[in-house]
């Protein structure tokens, strides 16, 4: 005889699973609206997270371009074909902190406020704000104060133009410029100057199409660019990507 209660099957609730529990299925459509309220929190927090970073990244990168590396964009043809029109130049602006100093061969970009330009000119407060901030991510041309040249002679150097071979000579030794623009000659000006201590003289790279200290010889400075003005050393394009790379050389 089976001594067995005989096995009753259970649903899938049993009195010790929950059974006489009420169910409810929750659905957002309980509450019309309440999703997308918090949508619309949710995108409102994204939006200002998103300004927040941009104005965080903005100042960060205006910081890095005053005191670190800053874009320069190039404007003219005075420097080809070491530097083209709407390349984006680095220039370094540690190169010559604590106490280092430039040297020929260096491209320097320099603030010409006195040498170059008489004045720096009034584009109204606003104005040279908004430039000036775009200019230092390399986003718009430079100021009409700012000059990027070749320095061919330091504080002392005796530079004279040009020699029997049509070479420019500093302190008597004859400069090799491969850096110049085909066909172009050192200099059609002639000149000799002896460089002031703590000025520099500069010249373009495509000479025939460069305003630089040949052209300012009988002004106020002589055409001397005072090593206080200069902004930093140009050492790197980075843009565009072809022609990424180092630049300068040339040192003599």
């Amino acid at each position: 005889m089976d001594t067995e209660a005989p096995h009753t099957q259970r649903g899938h609730s049993s009195p010790g699973e929950g059974e006489g529990r009420p169910r409810f299925a929750f659905s957002a459509t309980r509450w019309p609206g309440r999703g997308r309220r918090t949508g619309g929190r949710l995108l409102r927090l994204t939006w200002r997270r998103a300004g927040a970073l941009g104005v965080i990244c903005t100042v960060f990168l205006l910081l890095f371009s005053h005191f670190v590396v800053q874009p320069f964009l190039i404007p003219s043809r005075s420097m080809e074909p070491t530097l083209q029109v709407g390349d984006r130049l680095l220039v370094n602006k540690l190169a010559y902190r604590s106490g280092g100093q430039p040297r020929r061969g260096d491209l320097v970009v320099f603030d010409g406020t006195g040498s170059f330009v008489r004045e720096r000119p009034d584009g109204g407060a606003l104005g040279g704000l908004l430039h000036g901030g775009a200019s230092a991510l390399g986003l718009a041309e430079p100021s009409d104060t700012d000059f990027v040249k070749r320095v061919v002679g330091v504080g002392g150097d005796d530079v004279v133009c040009c020699d029997a071979h049509g070479r420019i000579r500093v302190n008597g030794v004859a400069l090799d410029e491969p850096y110049l623009y085909p066909g172009d000659v050192p200099s059609k000006v002639p000149f000799r100057i002896v460089v002031p201590l703590g000025t520099l003289w500069v010249m373009g790279d495509h000479r025939s199409q460069s305003r630089d200290s040949r052209d300012h010889l009988g002004e106020p400075g002589g055409g001397m660019v005072p090593v206080d003005k200069v902004i930093g050393r140009a050492d790197w394009i980075g843009w565009p990507v072809s022609r990424w790379g180092a630049v300068g050389g040339g040192r003599g």
